[in-house]
């Protein structure tokens, strides 16, 4: 958290800073957790100013900004990271300061309560490898085909597999849970012993919940942590089918209870019900947007 429908929110959100002057770069005083940035601030603030935005992107989960040069900033959230116009939670936790001149919001501001989060400077060259050679195919884009034939070979479970950013770029823990209760396939289900239809159901419960998921602005969990450009929350986390529902009746069979187990090292939700092995065979049409 944040996965691709909260750092497209964050893109979308700042879309407005698009044919903005860098006037600086800066790293606030913070006596938390340095989270890391490269080139140092110094040289990043020495290439960066007198750029101008021409683009805001997205890849997977990291918020590409291009400068008229070629170059870009990779902001990649990780746990808690937010980017903002406004307004972040708290100074105690910002963690880059972007002063920005021809435009009507004034700065861009990585705040990151966890530290975990990094910023880049790369050159057209580097941000060309970071998606050839480290990122699959987004997961709004990557075809049933695709996903089928990057994973058929695959032993890893289903959920674990989905969590790969090398086989589809974009998809975390939270939705990764909630694409294949829509699908109606177990997640610890083997890749290799997945059937062609399930693929199918797979790739389109990803466009399906992602999609939704953006037009909710993603999910803003318990721990109030998310919030979009303008720091407002997320809505989707009132959609969420299993996530974090242990024990509560499923929405969809109305039978449950939502089982959690725990695949590497994370929480799996899922209905036993609804997710068996031997397939599901009813349409994704009955899914609640």
């Amino acid at each position: 958290m944040p996965e691709l429908p909260e750092v497209e929110t964050m893109r979308r959100g700042i879309l407005p800073i698009v044919g903005a002057t860098i006037s600086s770069v800066q790293r606030p005083p913070c006596h938390c957790r340095p989270i890391s940035i490269k080139p140092r601030i110094d040289h990043l603030d020495r290439r960066a100013s007198g750029r101008t935005i021409t683009d805001i992107d997205r890849l997977g989960k990291r918020v590409v900004i291009h400068l008229d040069d070629g170059q870009a900033i990779v902001i990649e959230p990780r746990m808690s990271g937010l980017v903002l116009l406004a307004d972040p939670p708290g100074i105690e936790h910002l963690r880059l300061r972007i002063e920005l001149a021809g435009v009507t919001h004034r700065e861009l501001l990585f705040w990151d309560r966890r530290g975990l989060g990094t910023v880049r400077l790369l050159s057209t060259e580097e941000l060309r490898a970071l998606v050839t050679e480290r990122l699959g195919p987004d997961a709004l884009q990557i075809s049933a085909d695709q996903l089928r034939e990057a994973l058929r070979a695959s032993r890893r479970a289903i959920k674990v597999a989905l969590l790969d950013q090398s086989v589809v770029a974009g998809i975390g823990n939270l939705y990764a849970a909630e694409i294949l209760h829509l699908a109606g396939v177990d997640p610890r289900t083997r890749c290799d012993q997945l059937s062609g239809p399930q693929w199918q159901r797979i790739q389109a419960a990803i466009g399906q919940i992602l999609e939704t998921a953006i037009r909710h602005e993603g999910s803003t969990l318990s721990d109030g942590t998310y919030r979009n450009a303008l720091n407002d929350p997320g809505n989707y986390q009132s959609q969420h089918q299993v996530y974090d529902r242990a024990d509560q009746t499923c929405y969809r069979c109305d039978r449950g209870p939502i089982t959690r187990i725990v695949q590497a090292q994370r929480s799996t939700f899922y209905c036993p019900t609804c997710q068996q092995k031997r397939g599901l065979h009813e349409s994704l049409a009955d899914y609640r947007s």
